[in-house]
């Protein structure tokens, strides 16, 4: 229904010069009307939208079948269609209650009647459907706003519960990992009992850190790192963490890489995982023993990146709502497979932070699928930042552990006893500081949350006590955002690691952290690592 519409009057009288008339009356106060060929004319034109009704008692009378009456009882429940009849002296309450059966919206006026009068009436009836039409519009707008935390309210459902299976996935194997390990000696039975259960605790690791990368972008806290990067090295790394998933499922990974050495400005490990991404969504949808091809090349000031494979594919008409949030294309599938349905979400956003752009293609299901990622190019390489090399940890090397979760603490002293670290641990705040003095620790592993005070304050004591000028304080806590890191640098820390983080990780980090101490932990703030 058009507003145009909305706003007309319908007029239907008794004779053709009676309504040409009106309506030039009815003009000259800038009201627009319409001239309805008989009832029929004025049912057919009610429906079509009207501001209100203005007839003759003659009219009413005359409509022996009940047109009228039934086009004003067929009006939605927000509606009370203004209809002003024309009356000779005495009809009117025939008109109202014989005629039209009381029906509320109606206004009679005896005839004659003086213009001023009958126009004054008439911009009233329009006012009052006005306000019809904006309770309608409102209540059209809250079914809508209902609808929409209804389908909010869906998803929101859909998604903890594939979140909770995703999550019960690999507790599955790694509660079963224990129970080997607890009843054989088989050094090969062991070696591969923590190969999968390191895998799994991997996988949930990749789980969490998704759902923070969706929090941090709808937040707008998502920061990027960017540096000079080739093309090369994101493809590099991106195969190397898809391919234990393309292994698995016994893919075939062909590549066409330009040789053209390409370079862009951009977030090496936020590219990469845009490239993984797509990779693991291929290896994913794909049947057993599949093909996948990646490929890279320059498109004028552009890098095009292509994964594409014959896989499940893509309905036509769902080629847009791939990338969007928690949106899985066939949900029943997807839960077999695996999956939160952020990781192509995620692709896009990253991407776009990037300022390229990404789209998906498909002939339809079972035909394969090809996501194309779109870059701008930089203009040439620069030096890479040197890196400090890992180094054997030295002897005697003492490491304070500190984490109020108690099975936490042991398992991560234990972890760094393995590979030749001496260790102590502390369970809260206070008792830190106690066996800081006394042990004078070369690296502190601190939890940030602790029950008593936070690591920062911890961190702060330490760096104005010059016994410890000398040693390392390594930040380990499941908050990792880019705000998180700045407060653990500004405090005095001098890295700062998310859990879980896993052993060799740990030994790097703990080695580079020993040496940049050596050097001046200002060098290492202002490297922001």
């Amino acid at each position: 229904m058009s507003p145009t519409a909305e706003a007309r009057v319908l007029v239907l009288m008794p004779v053709d010069r009676d309504n040409d008339r009106t309506v030039d009356l009815l003009a000259s106060a800038h009201i627009e009307c319409v001239i309805c060929s008989g009832l029929t004319g004025l049912h057919r034109e009610i429906r079509r939208g009207a501001g209100a009704v203005l007839v003759s008692d003659e009219i009413v009378a005359a409509d022996t079948s009940n047109v009228l009456e039934r086009s004003l009882r067929e009006q939605p429940a927000w509606s009370a269609l203004p209809v002003i009849v024309l009356a000779r002296e005495g009809t009117a309450e025939r008109v109202h209650y014989d005629l039209l059966g009381g029906y509320s919206g109606i206004v009679v006026i005896e005839r004659p009647v003086r213009t001023r009068s009958l126009v004054t009436a008439i911009r009233s009836a329009l006012r009052a459907r006005r306000n019809q039409y904006a309770v309608r519009d409102a209540q059209l707008e809250l079914a809508q706003q209902a609808e929409q935390l209804r389908v909010a309210d869906r998803v929101k459902n859909e998604f903890l519960a594939t979140l909770a299976h995703e999550l019960r996935n690999p507790l599955a194997p790694i509660m079963s990992g224990l129970g080997v390990l607890a009843n054989t000696q088989d050094p090969a039975r062991r070696e591969r009992t923590t190969e999968i259960m390191e895998r799994q605790v991997r996988h949930m690791a990749r789980l969490i850190d998704d759902l923070l990368d969706v929090s941090r972008i709808t937040r707008g806290k998502l920061e990027l790192r960017r540096s000079r990067v080739s093309l090369s090295e994101v493809i590099a790394q991106a195969t190397e963490g898809s391919m234990p998933m393309i292994e698995r499922g016994g893919h075939t990974l062909e590549t066409d890489v330009t040789p053209e050495d390409l370079f862009i400005d951009a977030d090496l490990t936020r590219v990469a995982q845009v490239v993984g991404n797509l990779l693991n969504n291929s290896a994913k949808y794909t049947p057993d023993g599949g093909k996948i091809r990646l490929s890279v090349r320059r498109a004028n000031d552009d890098v095009e990146i292509s994964v594409t494979d014959n896989g499940l594919g893509i309905p036509l008409e769902r080629l847009d709502d791939v990338f969007e949030m928690f949106n899985q294309v066939n949900r029943v599938l997807d839960r077999s497979q695996g999956g939160l349905g952020i990781g192509l979400a995620l692709v896009r956003r990253l991407v776009e932070l990037h300022g390229g752009s990404v789209e998906a293609s498909s002939e339809g299901p079972n035909k394969g699928s090809t996501f194309t990622v779109r870059l701008p190019l930089a203009s040439g390489p620069t030096t890479p930042a040197s890196i400090l090399p890992d180094a054997p940890v030295p002897a005697h090397t003492r490491v304070l552990v500190v984490d109020d979760n108690h099975d936490a603490a042991e398992m991560l002293s234990v972890m760094l006893e393995t590979v030749g670290y001496e260790t102590t641990t502390a369970h809260d705040g206070a008792s830190a500081l106690e066996v800081a003095r006394a042990v004078v620790p070369d690296v502190i592993v601190l939890d940030i949350g602790l029950p008593d005070v936070s690591g920062y304050e911890i961190a702060g004591e330490l760096r104005r006590d010059q016994r410890f000028s000398g040693t390392s304080l390594v930040a380990l806590t499941g908050w990792g955002s880019p705000d998180d890191r700045r407060k653990a640098f500004a405090a005095g820390f001098d890295m700062h690691l998310t859990k879980p983080v896993a052993a060799e990780d740990l030994k790097a980090a703990l080695t580079r952290a020993t040496k940049r101490r050596s050097v001046g932990a200002e060098t290492v703030r202002s490297e922001g690592r």
